[in-house]
């Protein structure tokens, strides 16, 4: 049988231990960012006071620091404190960069890079410091430098930049390379380089071209039926209601080859027995449209009946190389409802407020 003393022993630990297990206490209360942290406990008792303040760099949203308690029910009090970080103005040549942006957080960084060809001159970083400034200012891009190219041993070197001055070039700058006459340059153009250097001088040699072919379509207007030389030139002329694209002259190039020859577009007809067209500023009848002929490039209008409606609308069509279609929407009429009903066609009626979303607008004429 245990003693009584030890059994008052006993019940009193258990006593003492269930008031000590049975009061409340706050843990570290749930802050939001920007909040300053540094001095919390892990634990407080009933009654215990924190004043909130913000960190560095955060501004506050109450002018007074704000105090929360510790509850008996183990809960803090509410704080209506909110931090807000400060802001650094960007630089207005980074501006354009920043999406619209003018202004960034605290704690953001910028990281700055150069095109290729361009040196950095400054960091390469930068942050946005607790009292609005950067820590570091934006950096310059310097264009590398590349030493002057030697001419070929039969030529001269002409710069894009004139007056040129100067011991040295900077990235981009371009040259061309001339050879005496009649010779012509292996190549014929230079830079500086993005890594600082420049290309070797070409060689100069002797370059013809053949006897210059005719063009589709089109006449050479003046020259002589031989080989040419570097850089001799001939022209084309495109016929009678074609139109030319390209360049009128070539030359002969460095390669032994002429350049590119112009093309003489076709142009086209408007292939319809019956209906109007809009052409030039002027509505028209097609048998009264003579000559029936519309030049590369140029446009037609047709006309389409939207049936719901019962109104017509416009549908341009445009001549490629002799090719015009049709719009899908365009009906030609037949004769009947052409020579008696003519005020009944689409180009003729009420035209609609709007024309109907375009699909596949036109087929093949």
């Amino acid at each position: 049988m245990m003693s009584p003393i030890w059994s008052l022993l006993i019940l009193c630990q258990f006593l003492l231990y269930t008031t000590v297990s049975s009061k409340k206490v706050c843990g570290r209360p749930l802050l939001t960012d920007g909040i300053d942290e540094t001095a919390l406990k892990r634990v407080y008792e009933v009654g215990e006071e924190v004043t909130l303040s913000c960190e560095q760099g955060y501004l506050p949203s109450t002018p007074s620091p704000q105090r929360i308690t510790c509850t008996g029910t183990g809960e803090w009090t509410p704080s209506n404190l909110a931090c807000s970080p400060k802001m650094c103005p960007i630089p207005k040549p980074l501006q354009p960069l920043a999406m619209g942006r003018t202004e960034a957080p605290f704690k953001s960084i910028l990281n700055f890079t150069c095109d290729d060809g361009y040196v950095m001159m400054g960091f390469n970083s930068s942050s946005c410091l607790h009292d609005g400034t950067w820590s570091n200012p934006p950096p310059m891009c310097k264009a590398v430098s590349c030493p002057l190219p030697r001419p070929p041993a039969e030529g001269r070197i002409v710069h894009d930049k004139k007056p040129f001055t100067g011991t040295n070039t900077i990235y981009g700058q371009g040259w061309t390379y001339e050879c005496n006459p009649p010779k012509a340059p292996s190549y014929e153009r230079g830079s500086c380089k993005a890594d600082g250097t420049v290309p070797e001088p070409p060689t100069c040699r002797e370059v013809s071209c053949p006897v210059p072919d005719g063009i589709p379509n089109g006449i050479i207007t003046f020259a002589v039926m031989k080989q040419h030389r570097y850089k001799e030139t001939i022209r084309y002329a495109c016929n009678d209601h074609y139109l030319m694209e390209g360049d009128p002259e070539i030359h002969c190039t460095n390669t032994g080859n002429w350049s590119t020859k112009p093309i003489c577009k076709a142009p086209c007809q408007v292939g319809i027995k019956r209906g109007r067209i809009f052409y030039n500023a002027k509505k028209m009848w097609i048998e009264d449209f003579k000559p029936n002929r519309v030049l590369h490039k140029e446009v037609v209008v047709f006309y389409c009946k939207n049936k719901a409606e019962k109104c017509g609308y416009p549908v341009a069509s445009v001549c490629n190389d002799g090719v015009l279609p049709l719009p899908e929407c365009f009906e030609e009429p037949g004769k009947i409802e052409y020579n008696i009903r003519a005020k009944t066609l689409p180009s003729e009626i009420r035209t609609c407020a709007t024309s109907p979303p375009a699909t596949s607008t036109t087929r093949p004429a």
